[in-house]
């Protein structure tokens, strides 16, 4: 049963606005937030939790109060209603920059000569799509932020058909979310960066503010694994940026290429800013070899970004964060000429994740946001509260739920979802506190 704030005057008439912006001062009243695990026999059986009053000054969580505590006379209040505030979401792996997404229903082209058939359509599907590009990328941002994601790693093409066109579209499309979302670009060559000689137009492209530099499948696409991988990290070093890179390649093709470039990463002291996408090779990986490439990964600092498809090699999730690898989740493509089937909510992958791996049970539920959240959860694992806390931004998605576990396996509605202080989807209802009295203050 949700608890009722006893500081809210219910004789008061409630509305729903869009006030909470970055500059605002005002209180979140009622807020559930979780406070320990249950144990029952040395198990974790269930998620306790309290309810609070979180003041917010200008983006960043200032006081976090008793019901019961004095509420300023003049304060803005919004009513959480009992609701669970969890972190918001970080999709890590999308393309923003061509979709369908906002326009008639198309379904996904047929490939008879996998990735070459896609590099093929897109020389004139791309020239198509860059009129409504902004458009769809805005719809999209709308999307995910209505699924509580508030930071997005997007994918944009860089290839000799639209040249920087696409990023140029994508920027304009953020920068009208700048309040309400936070932001990393990946230059991507998605038509080979050898194979497309767009090297130049990458090194273009970080020049505009883009944070990472991509590549795609070395040896399949652009038939020099060396080249093309050392090319991609020199553009990193000198550009002072990231890496993501896409690697489809399965088997041992795959496996070289990881090898080397944790090799590059190393050499040009890139340790924490490499992520490798997909990564299904290292679903091939024997017992003992599996370990020994997850170790070399954290090591490295490098990251493992995925979209948990199903049908593919089963990725080896749990052990890469047993071995301390950092994996992330992304919605990848979103109703586009790849994939139909994206949805835009990264508590969905999380979601897929559990059930793949069968964390049925309420702390491996629990641990489970994780992966949605980039590694942010209110308790730790062993069950202290450790989010949010005073000084935070105030970040978050406040949801119908009792906890993390049941979030992640009922996927509940997201009411709304605050960034640094904006309320950047959902509603919330703004309320009259009610002020004690002198008397009821003795």
């Amino acid at each position: 049963m949700i608890q009722e704030n006893n500081s809210l005057n219910k004789d008061t008439h409630t509305h729903k606005i869009k006030v909470p912006d970055k500059n605002s001062s005002y209180m979140l009243l009622n807020v559930r937030l979780e406070s320990g695990y249950k144990y029952e026999n040395g198990e974790v059986a269930a998620t306790e939790s309290v309810f609070r009053n979180i003041r917010v000054d200008k983006g960043r969580i200032t006081k976090i109060l008793d019901l019961n505590s004095h509420l300023e006379k003049d304060i803005v209040c919004f009513d959480a209603k009992g609701m669970l505030l969890l972190p918001s979401f970080r999709d890590m792996h999308i393309h923003l920059d061509k979709t369908y997404y906002g326009g008639p229903w198309k379904a996904a082209a047929t490939r008879k000569n996998g990735i070459f058939d896609m590099i093929e359509l897109e020389q004139t599907l791309l020239l198509e799509l860059l009129p409504t590009a902004q458009e769809h990328a805005e719809k999209l941002i709308e999307l995910i932020l209505s699924y509580g994601t508030t930071y997005v790693r997007s994918h944009c093409n860089i290839d000799q058909v639209v040249g920087l066109k696409n990023l140029e579209k994508l920027k304009l499309a953020i920068a009208n979310y700048s309040d309400k979302i936070s932001h990393e670009i990946v230059a991507f060559p998605q038509h080979g960066l050898l194979r497309s000689n767009v090297e130049g137009l990458l090194r273009d492209a970080m020049k505009l503010g883009v944070t990472h530099v991509g590549g795609l499948d070395p040896t399949l696409v652009d038939g020099n694994m060396e080249k093309s991988l050392h090319t991609m990290v020199q553009i990193a070093v000198d550009s002072k940026a990231g890496i993501d890179i896409h690697l489809h390649e399965g088997g041992e093709t795959g496996l070289m290429a990881i090898r080397r470039l944790a090799d590059l990463t190393e050499e040009a002291g890139l340790q924490g800013k490499v992520t490798i996408s997909h990564a299904f090779s290292l679903a091939s990986l024997a017992p003992g070899a599996d370990i020994e490439m997850a170790d070399r990964l954290a090591s490295l600092g490098i990251s493992i970004a995925s979209s948990v498809p199903i049908g593919k090699s089963v990725m080896p999730i749990p052990l890469l964060q047993e071995r301390k690898v950092k994996v992330m989740l992304g919605n990848d493509s979103i109703t586009d000429h790849w994939d139909p089937f994206g949805i835009g909510d990264t508590l969905q992958k999380a979601h897929l994740t559990a059930q793949l791996f069968g964390w049925k049970n309420e702390y491996n539920l629990s641990r489970a946001l994780s992966l949605a959240t980039g590694g942010i959860t209110p308790l730790d694992e062993s069950g202290k509260q450790i989010w949010p806390r005073v000084g935070n931004d105030a970040t978050g998605v406040l949801v119908p739920a009792s906890c993390s576990a049941e979030a992640v396996a009922r996927l509940p509605k997201r009411a709304a979802v605050l960034h640094k202080g904006t309320l950047s989807s959902g509603t919330l209802d703004i309320v009259k506190p009610k002020i004690p009295n002198a008397s009821e203050t003795h």
